[in-house]
Parts: structure tokens; sequence; C-alpha cells
């Protein structure tokens, strides 16, 4: 049976199981993560490393805990605390969102993917992905790390090129989970731990 054949259920299994067995433990994961950590560390892992957002997210969270606290931050200290994650112009609209959340939904991260889309700053991918990692929405969340998994495993061929193609949408689409399943936590489950296998071991390199 070809790659692009095969039935994706036991392969999802498969992945879930890998990923409770050696996903690394980052604190924007854990059970007790507020949605606006999540949103914090999906804003500073946009083309960022990991080790490089690890320090940078906790000192952010240390000081701005919240959405209130990081909407009435001086400007300076906002940009002082990202430091050399790159591209400050992030941080600025991070505080905008900051500013949006207070001003619209009374300080709390709103759950909806279509609610966070309208952020400062939020994309479809980062909306997709504070939606399913921080309220369990079964929302397809697709990066390059799982746009190279997907290629590999269920195409059969190495990921081309830098662009989101529609073939690679309908990709995601059809090997994602039935969202019913659940209550969605098992396709929130796919798309955390495909983005882990894309980043640990199948790798642009591997």
């Amino acid at each position: 049976m070809s790659p692009a054949t095969l039935s994706p259920g036991p392969v999802h299994q498969g992945v879930i199981a890998w990923y409770a067995e050696q996903a690394r433990d980052l604190p924007w994961r854990r059970a007790e993560c507020t949605p606006w950590g999540v949103l914090v560390s999906e804003i500073m892992l946009q083309q960022t490393p990991v080790a490089r957002v690890l320090p940078r997210w906790q000192e952010w969270m240390r000081r701005w805990p919240t959405p209130y606290d990081a909407a009435g931050a001086p400007t300076a200290e906002i940009l002082t605390v990202w430091d050399r994650l790159g591209y400050p112009r992030r941080a600025l609209r991070l505080q905008q969102a900051a500013q949006a959340i207070v001003d619209q939904h009374g300080g709390e991260v709103p759950g909806t993917r279509d609610q966070l889309r309208a952020l400062p700053g939020v994309g479809e991918y980062t909306a997709a992905a504070v939606a399913c990692f921080a309220f369990d929405q079964p929302e397809v969340v697709v990066d390059t790390n799982i746009r190279r998994v997907h290629a590999r495993v269920f195409s059969g061929h190495a990921l081309a090129g830098k662009t989101y193609t529609a073939e690679q949408r309908r990709l995601a689409h059809d090997v994602f989970p039935d969202p019913e399943h659940d209550g969605g936590q098992f396709a929130c489950a796919w798309n955390i731990a495909v983005m882990e296998l894309g980043a640990l071991v199948c790798t642009a390199r591997a």
C-alpha cells in the first residue's frame, strides 16, 4: 500500500504514543499554563528556536503573567525582554494583542480561531495553534514541521519548498483525526505530536 493510500488511524496512535514517551517538557505545554502563556509562546516561536525562546518566555511571563500586565508595560521594557529573539516588531504586536484582549475581551484570551485571528499580530497558524493548544479546539494546525511529516509519511517524498500549497492544505485536512472523537482532545494531541516528531526526528536534515 502506498503512503498516499495508507489509513492514518494506526499512524495517529503510533505518533501520539511516541509523543507521550519522548516529548520535551516545555512550560507552555504544561496543564497549568494559561492561554496567555500559550499565545506568548506561539508568537515567540515564530522563526525562532525553542532554546532561544525558553529563557525569554520565562522572563516575559514572570514580568507580565496576564494580558493586563503586558498591555500597560513600557514599550522599552517590552523590547528589552524580547532581547535577541529577532523581529522586534513581533514584541510590539504582542503588546498590541494584549491591549486588544483587555479592551475587547475583558482581559481573557479569546478561545476561538476567528476571535484569535482578529488580534494584532496573530495569523492563521497562530490562531489555530492557540485555539487548539490552549482551549482544546480541534483545529487543523500546520507549521513547517507538520508539513514535512505529512509529506514524508503520507505522500512518500520530501517536503519541497517553503510555500504552504493547496495540496498540502488538503492533505492536512484529509489525515486529521475525527474532531468529534474524545471531545477534540485526540485531534489536538495529534497536532502537537506531529509537530514534535518533525522537530526532533523527521527533521529537514534527517
